[in-house]
């Protein structure tokens, strides 16, 4: 059956403004006629002369509208010469596989439809991000370049009576206009797993969790939240390591995720924490967010890895995984608000060392260029050159690699990374869903005390702790590839003893606006406090710095992290 597309009049809506990943909005909002035509139509026009006869994988976390966005896609897509869709059965892709289908097919990019770690459902969230040619997230330019089309727009091309199933694995081909149109629905997990198998020796982690003679069995356990990452799991875990069914939870893919928040936090993931408490088998906990990028380790006990030390000592020990005895080790990079661990192991092992704004796609100019094999975010990101994207599931293979190889339970290594570089006590305050109004004037004020230059070395004391100003500043970064800038990343205050505050809005949530503060303590003996007593005295200074309660009313953060 020869199809035919058309175009068809729309108007712009207001706050299509892309963040640091993608569009998010409520549910309702793309529900709206017209409103997700009209921004994957900016997408595709943003792509230029590279759009005609090019392939695009299409993907996302299976949360509520998915599909009706994957058929929107698909009828965009053939109206608009796109020759070829590569899109996960039902519609699933975790973030990661997404990036690597992108790399390993090279393709012109994809469209991943996810909010994260926001929640799913009718009343919450839903997203639209497009990653480009080298398997990560657009950059600015190119976000830019589509909200200025989403100001302007008059029309979008789509084939209205083009029906294409995407629940069972093959390949359908139409015929738009005149042209073949293709559509490839692909096993979500085959690309990824093999990817994961490449990069780590599965023989050593499947001896890891199954026990030998003189070792006994390695228990764990995986916390999908419901999320995409649940079909991985199942592969790797199950069928792959032979975890067993009690290693694994919620990996059902559910479009509304339990009406749970899957963010991987110790708040959020409550119901991992208090498990792994529960059951002193267990000897390493991690849980994964909707679309997979973001992780949490947990040790026995439930003791916690901080994201920033996770990446620090998954740097220390990349010579566990074969990925990387095989290719080497370039540089490390962190986003500017994680905790400076990193730093030191970069300065101990004498390699680069980056500090790039928040998001991911700051770092993928430094990894196409062999600049950079490990990176990480506070916001429980962690990754490295074998994707463009921030990886869960890799994260837990490296830790478990580590385990197998130092023969430690994750506690004790960390107790001997801390005794051999110090520890950087970090915690992150979130404010979720502040008025808009309010966090933006706590944000003006704290600009007035950098420009006037009241706080440099003025002293506060807290419960006999004396903090002196030494710097304070908006972060900004020149990218050393493109020598692009990017400015207003965050407002850092500094202290004498490398103590650390910093104050951002962030760009992950749908509505109002959450407030992240980060304090970071750096102590080389006292190395086995308890966090949130060790920062007490900075976090009470960033309060009265900020008057944050004063310009939002909140006296409590939503989460400690």
């Amino acid at each position: 059956m020869a199809l035919v597309s058309e175009i068809r009049s729309t108007t712009p809506f207001e706050g299509q403004k892309p963040g640091t990943s993608g569009l998010r909005k409520k549910v309702k909002e793309f529900m709206e006629k017209h409103y997700t035509e009209n921004f994957v139509q900016c997408i595709l026009d943003s792509l230029g002369d590279k759009l005609e006869g090019s392939t695009l994988v299409v993907g996302g976390d299976g949360r509520y509208f998915s599909k009706q966005a994957i058929n929107i896609i698909i009828r965009i897509a053939a109206a608009n010469k796109v020759a070829k869709l590569i899109i996960g059965q039902i519609g699933i892709l975790s973030t990661p596989a997404v990036s690597s289908l992108i790399r390993n097919h090279k393709v012109l990019g994809g469209i991943v439809l996810t909010a994260s770690h926001n929640p799913g459902g009718i009343h919450n969230d839903f997203g639209i991000k497009y990653n480009c040619e080298n398997g990560g997230p657009a950059p600015t330019q190119f976000t830019d370049d589509v909200y200025e089309r989403t100001k302007t727009i008059k029309e979008y091309r789509i084939c209205p009576e083009l029906d294409c199933e995407f629940h069972e694995v093959g390949t359908q081909t139409f015929q738009v206009d005149g042209r073949q149109f293709v559509v490839e629905v692909i096993d979500s997990t085959v690309d990824y797993v093999n990817l994961m198998k490449d990069i780590f020796d599965f023989g050593k982690l499947r001896s890891l969790i199954q026990g030998t003679e003189t070792r006994e069995p390695f228990n764990v356990l995986m916390d999908s939240m419901n999320g995409v990452t649940g079909v991985y799991v199942r592969k790797i875990f199950l069928e792959e390591l032979h975890s067993g069914q009690d290693s694994c939870r919620r990996i059902i893919p559910l479009d509304n995720f339990g009406e749970i928040h899957p963010d991987p936090n110790l708040t959020y993931a409550k119901e991992l924490v208090d498990k792994v408490k529960e059951n002193q088998k267990i000897q390493l906990g991690a849980a994964f967010d909707g679309d997979g990028d973001r992780n949490m380790i947990i040790g026995q006990n439930a003791f916690f890895v901080t994201p920033s030390d996770s990446l620090a000592v998954i740097a220390n020990n990349l010579n566990c995984i074969p990925y990387f005895e095989k290719n080497g080790v370039c540089g490390f990079a962190r986003s500017m608000p994680t905790g400076a661990a990193v730093d030191r192991v970069a300065a101990a092992l004498n390699k680069e060392m980056f500090i790039v704004p928040t998001g991911w796609k700051f770092f993928g100019n430094l990894m196409d260029a062999g600049r950079l094999s490990l990176c990480g975010e506070e916001s429980f990101g962690t990754g490295s050159d074998h994707i463009r994207e921030k990886d869960g599931i890799w994260a837990v293979l490296a830790w478990l690699s580590i385990v197998e190889h130092k023969k430690m339970s994750v506690e004790e290594i960390l107790q001997e990374h801390w005794k051999l570089y110090g520890r950087n006590y970090f915690t992150r305050y979130d404010y979720e869903e502040c008025e808009s109004d309010g966090a933006n004037k706590m944000v003006e004020h704290l600009e007035k005390l950098l420009e006037d230059g009241s706080l440099i070395k003025k002293e506060f004391v807290v419960d006999g702790k004396k903090f002196v100003v030494k710097a304070a500043d908006n972060f900004s970064y020149t990218d050393p590839i493109d020598k692009s800038f990017t400015k207003n990343q965050g407002i850092r205050i500094i202290f004498e003893d490398d103590s650390r505050l910093i104050f951002r809005l962030s760009g992950t949530g749908s509505s109002g606006a959450t407030i992240r503060l980060y304090a970071d303590s750096y102590e080389r003996e006292n190395v086995t406090g308890d966090a949130q007593t060790m920062l007490k005295p900075i976090i009470s200074v960033a309060l009265q710095v900020s008057k944050l309660e004063e310009f939002t009313g909140r006296k409590e953060p939503t989460v400690i992290t």
